[in-house]
């Protein structure tokens, strides 16, 4: 990466890309992650693929509480599922017991 291509990711006039960021992050010998951490500050991803874009923004405050909310959406999904499994586990075991009951009405 060049002085001037450093400079103007710097003032903001160009946008960095995972592998400018990769090459910053050898040159100041740290990890990726380490210059992706935010200090209080927002951090905007935006990610494109022939599928579309998306778009993610926010400082750790919120990041953290985006987590905490999708933690506990999952765990309530999670819940949702086994009361289903249950309850086929139901409708299966009263079918066998109907199945039975003809069975033998039938005798």
């Amino acid at each position: 990466m060049s002085l001037n291509g450093y400079a103007k990711i710097e003032r903001g006039e160009s946008k960095i890309y995972l592998d400018k960021l990769e090459q910053i992050a050898q040159v100041f010998d740290i990890d990726v992650v380490e210059l992706m951490q935010s200090d209080g500050k927002n951090i905007c991803f935006q990610i494109e693929s022939p599928l579309g874009s998306v778009y993610q923004g926010g400082g750790e405050a919120q990041l953290s509480i985006e987590i905490e909310r999708l933690k506990l959406a999952l765990s309530h999904a999670n819940e949702k599922e086994e009361l289903l499994k249950k309850l086929l586990e139901q409708k299966d075991s009263e079918i066998t017991t109907l199945k039975e009951l003809i069975q033998a009405s039938k005798k």
